[in-house]
């Protein structure tokens, strides 16, 4: 159960992110490309003699873009486009697992007497969830002018494009934060179902 309910978020989050494009913009998209990520890294490696720009460079390669091109401007151009970049994958299927765990206890906790902690707990998981989510966002849109980022998420529900750029450099710090609460909110689940579980009476049984 766990691997399935982890495997379903991570899909229904790119499946969730597609559909949320197309409602916004009206218009399905019309072409995926397919890049060669592997070959792609092992250039990079070999190209690049610090590992920490080696590293910088790979987080942003794309394996996969789904988008629509408009083809009233000659050749084509995209107006906005999905992107699978492993790197965000591997996050987003962690916040996937993670989340599948913090349902679990938290199912098992509202089982419990303390609704109250619970209530409190799924607050905090919620919101760590929400602040990962966001900021593992992968589209792009013509009229940002950037490569795929969060802050075009920003943009594409309201958000003034100036505004959007300007919140940019803070993402992987909303990022961190976000796991940093949906961790510490299992971590204190579980915690407190420990002294529960030791509470319980046991049965006798009769010889």
């Amino acid at each position: 159960m766990w691997s399935i309910a982890t495997c379903s978020i991570t899909a229904l989050y790119y499946v969730g992110l597609l559909i949320a494009v197309i409602i916004k913009f009206g218009d399905l998209p019309n072409y995926v490309n397919y890049y060669h990520w592997f070959d792609n890294v092992q250039r990079i490696i070999a190209s690049t003699p610090s590992v920490k720009d080696q590293l910088a460079i790979i987080k942003d390669e794309w394996l996969i873009e789904i988008g629509y091109m408009n083809y009233d401007f000659g050749i084509g151009l995209a107006e906005w486009s999905l992107f699978i970049v492993p790197i965000i994958l591997l996050e987003i299927a962690l916040l996937s697992a993670l989340m599948t765990t913090y349902w679990l206890l938290l199912r098992e906790r509202r089982n419990s007497c303390a609704a109250t902690a619970s209530h409190s707990t799924s607050i905090v998981g919620g919101v760590g969830s929400s602040c990962v989510a966001l900021t593992s966002i992968t589209l792009s849109w013509v009229v940002c002018c950037s490569t795929p980022t969060w802050v075009v998420g920003l943009a594409m529900m309201g958000l003034g494009v100036s505004t959007a750029l300007w919140l940019e450099p803070i993402g992987a710090w909303v990022n961190l934060f976000g796991f940093v609460l949906l961790i510490g909110a299992i971590v204190k689940l579980a915690g407190d179902e420990q002294p529960h579980l030791a509470a319980r009476p046991m049965r006798l049984q009769r010889v």
